[in-house]
């Protein structure tokens, strides 16, 4: 598998737990690496976040622009939109940085999977479909992207999955992810659902609760 190289911040030394996060089409690793301060975690918490770049890779509807990308993009509609292949192989990327987690001596419930938009998509599947015993899934801006997820998930049940998306998001309609949502609930997961007056991004009310959430994971 390709080589990809990520960001990494360590809240401490000796970090106790790690997060991995996607970013989203065309962004790369540096994109949400200066919420690590603002979400002000409490600081017996020792963490790693991880912020890996997508590799670079022609994308069907930008004109086949390369850019960075965790998938192809085949169409603007939600049925086919992320190619298989791509995303899949993003799946087992994510799945390679879990396993270097591990390795480096982080516990599996003490990993949090996170991505935004695309990344997000990634990050969904990988939680929902892994046997990974991971500490929380977080899934910012985003949708399930193949159809196929309830039909095999695997992941315990009683995984906590934070979701939040934005009421006027002009890339990924608000119901794309309140119907994702409404899909993982379907599948037997509980989803602490979150929406904010705003577009594709990330708001200040948002990145206070994903600090109480993450809090919360690691008490």
């Amino acid at each position: 598998m390709q080589q990809i190289e990520s960001i990494e911040i360590n809240t401490d030394t000796n970090p106790i737990g790690s997060i991995i996060w996607l970013h989203g089409l065309g962004a790369d690793g540096h994109d949400f690496e200066q919420i690590v301060p603002e979400l002000n975690l409490p600081k017996d918490i020792p963490l790693r976040f991880v912020f890996p770049h997508a590799p670079i890779q022609p994308v069907t509807v930008n004109n086949g622009m390369a850019m960075r990308s965790w998938y192809d993009i085949l169409s603007f509609d939600r049925e086919g939109r992320a190619d298989r292949e791509s995303f899949l192989k993003s799946c087992d990327f994510l799945c390679c940085l879990i396993d270097k987690e591990i390795k480096r001596g982080i516990k599996e419930d003490k990993i949090v999977i996170a991505g935004f938009s695309q990344g997000g998509a990634v990050a969904i599947h990988t939680a929902l479909q892994s046997s990974y015993n991971i500490a929380g899934l977080m899934a910012l801006s985003t949708y399930v992207a193949l159809s196929d997820i309830s039909d095999t998930a695997i992941c315990r049940k009683n995984l906590p999955i934070f979701m939040a998306h934005g009421t006027f998001d002009p890339v990924l309609e608000i119901d794309w992810g309140r119907e994702s949502a409404n899909k993982i609930i379907e599948s037997g997961y509980s989803v602490d659902w979150h929406e904010y007056s705003m577009g594709h991004t990330i708001s200040s009310k948002e990145i206070t609760d994903i600090s109480k959430w993450l809090s919360h994971i690691y008490l």
